[in-house]
């Protein structure tokens, strides 16, 4: 449930209007970040208000999760209690969510729970990143452990942000090309089809499907928003889509962006390995926490599998070495490292160097991402134009057999019988 808390200010009387998913008033008081010198007014949002704020305010980002563990870190090096630090960085959150969820996480920790089950009670936070925080309280050291979420998170926003950026470009292309064959749809392809009917000229395949379309498209104009709804649903659902075993595993075989989903995957789940092993997590259940936080089906089976050999008795450089395949082209140098690391004793800081090889590779694939796409964009943009301009002025070529009838030939003359 969606709750409004009205601050006001008791030295100025301005209001702050705070949204805070939760579903008691006190929780949407604390998630407000409420100062000494503010009152607070709570309200329900409910029915097709609630409706309109889902849909219209801020969802829960990397960069918010970012945040909120480096500000809660900072606070606990300085001596400052869990609680109270939790009341300090309600008011840096931005969502709704995560608003409720501090608010959530304060009001168990204040009931006696522990700080690793008050998170885990939230569906914001990811495995890894519970395991982490037991792994913390065991050792004491719970603000290192909030570092290195924070720097690792960091770390994946960055290349996030390159890739986005990078996408600009070829996505404004795509919008921009199908904007011009809807606007032809409408205005000009039913001129064009008006004079080849009035002429009885014979039209090309790749014609009769222009006009066919523009022809849906006019009897039935909203069908025009198909794909721009479907575009939107695309970009809404894609974390679920993207779950889905076959579509990762179609992805991973396209050239250019299959290469980009390994490695991340990769830099992502041999991150988490280290950190928990560093963080003094059992080897079996630190391979299972890796394999969720790979969010690849492929690397989850990777990881799943080393786990049972080592249950069965094997070292983990064996392990990797049986199931390195499983990783493609890198896997046997991954294999290799892992190895390395078994005789020399520093498997936590090989496994940190193998992430940071790959975060190093997709750094540079992420600069260089609008280069990578400009040759595909342009592919497209030329099937699309040169198919428009074929099916349009095609026929052109053929209308002077229908104006200019030939003539009969020289020898055809006509013979009396």
């Amino acid at each position: 449930m969606l709750k409004k808390v009205i601050l006001t200010n008791i030295y100025t009387n301005k209001n702050l209007e705070v949204v805070v998913d939760t579903t008691e008033d006190a929780k949407a008081v604390l998630g407000a970040g409420k100062a000494p010198n503010e009152t607070a007014a709570v309200s329900d949002i409910t029915g097709i208000d609630e409706v309109v704020h889902r849909a219209t305010t801020k969802a829960p980002a990397l960069d918010e999760m970012v945040d909120f563990f480096s500000g809660f870190a900072r606070c606990l090096e300085r001596n400052i209690s869990t609680v109270k630090s939790l009341e300090l960085l309600a008011p840096r959150l931005r969502s709704p969510r995560y608003r409720g969820a501090v608010a959530d996480i304060a009001t168990r920790i204040m009931g006696g729970e522990r700080l690793s089950d008050a998170f885990a009670a939230q569906d914001l936070f990811p495995t890894d990143v519970i395991a982490l925080i037991q792994a913390g309280e065991e050792s004491g050291q719970i603000h290192q452990v909030f570092h290195q979420i924070t720097q690792g998170r960091q770390k994946s926003l960055r290349i996030l942000r390159k890739l986005k950026a990078g996408m600009i470009y070829p996505c404004i292309v795509l919008v921009l090309a199908l904007a011009v064959v809807l606007i032809m749809a409408f205005t000009l392809i039913p001129a064009i089809s008006k004079l080849y009917v009035s002429m009885n000229a014979q039209l090309p395949l790749a014609t009769e499907i222009m006009i066919g379309f523009s022809k849906i498209l006019i009897g039935q104009p909203y069908l025009a928003l198909i794909p721009i709804g479907a575009v939107i649903l695309l970009f809404k659902y894609w974390s679920r889509i993207y779950k889905t075993p076959t579509v990762q595993i179609a992805l991973t075989r396209l050239p250019t962006i299959g290469n980009l989903i390994r490695k991340t995957a990769a830099m992502v789940s041999f991150r988490t390995l280290a950190l928990l092993l560093h963080s003094n997590v059992r080897i079996v259940t630190a391979l299972e926490i890796t394999s969720k936080s790979a969010n690849h089906v492929e690397f989850e089976q990777f990881f799943l599998k080393v786990r049972d050999h080592i249950v069965e008795g094997l070292s983990l450089p064996e392990s990797f070495l049986m199931e390195s395949y499983r990783l493609g082209g890198d896997g046997r140098t991954v294999a290799a490292v892992v190895q390395m690391a078994g005789e020399t004793g520093g498997v936590n800081e090989m496994l940190d160097e193998i992430a940071a090889d790959y975060e190093e590779e997709l750094d540079t694939i992420a600069a260089q991402i609008d280069k990578i796409l400009e040759p595909v964009t342009l592919v497209m943009m030329g099937v699309i134009v040169g198919g428009l301009v074929y099916a349009i002025y095609g026929p052109i070529f053929n209308l002077s057999k229908v104006i200019l009838p030939q003539k009969p030939a020289a020898g055809a003359s006509s013979k009396a019988p």
